[in-house]
């Protein structure tokens, strides 16, 4: 999960601009298999929704589950989890959801899919490297169904957190599995500061997206589908040169930046029909400047939000606090923010959360207004954000994340206060 850079001067001209690109159609079927990729027909069909006549009911947008109160499980939490056999994972699992839920959340943002790997057995993706240690090698369980099952039995939503184009970043994993789409699939890896994503221009690569998607909520009873901010990985317009030409020489007129953004539109609207297929909702949190997410990750929140076919809820991480200053500038502080976001047009079944970042308890935000008896340090930071935003017409938050709230280990102090206070609300 990531901050963000400018603000939402121009969102009246971004939003204008934004209803007047035209998502093309795409059909469901496409096959994730061009010359040379190992993907099959059969596989690529499970992007493909329920017949019409068999197909779950409509996924029931999130907004009318009253306050949508969320906390991010991270892949970061994942590493501290005891992996070796279901009883142990279940035990720590156990605690970690008893937590969530005593603090008075409703929803879990389980991180299922975070390096092209995923924490259940998938046609698609390799078993993650959290698992065992090694990506690709099966703990002899499925994580996922325990999480399930145990956020059910404790009266929690569990939403399965996607990443969907990143395969390596940071050095993480060290090594991928045979069966990782970089080494099945090069053809649909691009490479940016040492790390691996899929291209979004690549229609067999949304298609694979999609039915990775569809598998999640074919076998698994999750409540929703949740991507987060990480879309275009580079604005360089070296990343997609080729595919840009290709497009270009096609007869496309797009610009770059538009071109990228249907990229993403597609991707998003796709995963969007293909959850609605299953019953399922499916969300997004974006980074918390809108202008950063237009032109910076090609994401059009703008036209999310405004148009049918694309989100049940935006989820904004919006990590600065109610008192943000910086070069005496507050167009980051809280509360501007979210103005910015509620002013956007917006469908009325399409919920509007803010992501709040726990992780900021006591280190501050990078404002001015900092230390000892400040906000940051207040013991009741998170609690106060939520209720501003609650009073602005926010209809629920998310908590970015876990460990930052139970695992605390600079500002324990701190973070138990801030549970106590989120408790009380």
């Amino acid at each position: 999960m990531r901050g963000a850079g400018k603000v939402c001067g121009v969102l009246g001209a971004l939003a204008a601009l934004c209803l007047m690109l035209v998502l093309p159609a795409m059909p469901l079927g496409t096959v994730p298999g061009g010359a040379g990729d190992t993907a099959t027909p059969e596989t690529a069909g499970a992007a493909t929704p329920p017949p019409a006549e068999t197909a779950a009911p409509s996924a029931i947008p999130a907004g009318q589950m009253g306050e949508y109160r969320a906390v991010w499980v991270s892949y970061l939490e994942w590493q501290s989890v005891d992996f070796s056999s279901e009883e142990a994972f279940a035990a720590d699992v156990g605690t970690m959801l008893d937590n969530i839920a005593a603090m008075g959340a409703n929803v879990v943002l389980a991180h299922v899919r975070p390096f092209g790997d995923a924490l259940y057995p998938s046609e698609y993706y390799p078993f993650s490297h959290l698992c065992t240690g090694t990506q690709g090698q099966d703990p002899g369980f499925d994580p996922l169904a325990v999480l399930v099952r145990a956020a059910h039995d404790r009266g929690l939503e569990l939403e399965a957190w996607v990443n969907p184009y990143r395969l390596q970043s940071g050095g993480m994993p060290e090594s991928l599995a045979d069966t990782n789409l970089a080494n099945t699939n090069p053809g649909w890896v691009k490479t940016v500061d040492g790390g691996l994503y899929l291209d979004p221009a690549n229609p067999d690569v949304r298609a694979y997206i999609a039915a990775g998607v569809g598998e999640l909520c074919r076998n698994y009873d999750i409540d929703g589908v949740h991507f987060d901010d990480y879309f275009y990985p580079a604005t360089d317009p070296a990343f997609d040169e080729e595919d840009y030409a290709a497009y270009c020489e096609g007869g496309g007129t797009l610009a770059l930046a538009d071109w990228r953004r249907q990229n993403v539109d597609e991707l998003v609207a796709l995963c969007y029909e293909t959850a609605h297929g299953y019953g399922v909702r499916f969300g997004i949190a974006p980074q918390g400047d809108p202008e950063s997410n237009y032109q910076n990750q090609y994401s059009d929140a703008a036209r999310w939000l405004a148009e049918e076919g694309f989100v049940d809820y935006l989820m904004p991480q919006l990590y600065w606090g109610l008192d943000y200053t910086k070069s005496g500038d507050t167009s980051h502080s809280l509360t501007e923010l979210a103005g910015c976001w509620l002013k956007m047009e917006r469908r009325e079944d399409v919920a509007l959360y803010f992501g709040l970042g726990a992780y900021r308890i006591g280190e501050g935000d990078g404002g001015e207004v900092s230390g000892p008896g400040t906000e940051w340090q207040s013991g009741g930071a998170l609690a106060a954000q939520a209720d501003a935003l609650a009073e602005l017409g926010g209809q629920g938050i998310g908590l970015y994340r876990y460990d930052s709230l139970f695992n605390n280990t600079l500002w324990p102090t701190l973070a138990a206060q801030e549970v106590e206070a989120l408790r009380g609300r």
